[in-house]
């Protein structure tokens, strides 16, 4: 799952960090570049000391360089992340977005409800904050299945968190 509890469940500060999925990691992405330019030029060999292959290889660093571009603008993007701290008295949430900025809520835990509307809001699943007159999504990033997990973990923490 792309998110993660840490503090204390007994009710003591708790903190939430949620995340995009990464498919490819790092490494992952190093050799599918590799093998991507090794297999592309294979059609190459043939051409090697022609004037044909100096017209053909421009077109295939475009290609790998295109590749690479898309991999990286990924991986930027989905540096998005949030943050939902969760107090015995306050809940407090920070979403940055994929360009750093930041937005923030927070109010009363006690006063605060989580709300799941499997069908209604922009996706199915659509997990809410609501409290202090204003209701924030959470988790825009996760998938359908990612959200219910999460709506339960959230609502028991919220639950423990008001002593209730």
């Amino acid at each position: 799952m792309p998110y993660e509890w840490t503090g204390h469940p007994d009710g003591s500060t708790r903190r939430l960090r949620l995340w995009p999925h990464r498919s490819l990691p790092r490494r992952g992405f190093a050799a599918f570049i590799l093998g991507t330019f090794a297999l592309i030029t294979v059609p190459l060999y043939p051409l090697l000391g022609t004037a044909l292959l100096w017209g053909l290889l421009p077109f295939v660093l475009l290609a790998v360089a295109g590749l690479w571009w898309g991999l990286e603008r990924s991986y930027r993007d989905a540096e998005m992340h949030e943050e939902l701290t969760l107090g015995p008295g306050d809940i407090h949430v920070l979403h940055v977005d994929k360009r750093g900025a930041r937005k923030e809520w927070d109010c009363n835990s006690y006063w605060a409800r989580v709300t799941l509307y499997p069908t209604g809001g922009p996706v199915e699943n659509y997990l809410t904050l609501k409290g202090k007159g204003r209701e924030v999504e959470i988790g825009a990033f996760l998938s359908e299945d990612e959200r219910k997990a999460l709506y339960g973990e959230l609502s028991d923490a919220l639950r423990t968190a008001r002593g209730a």
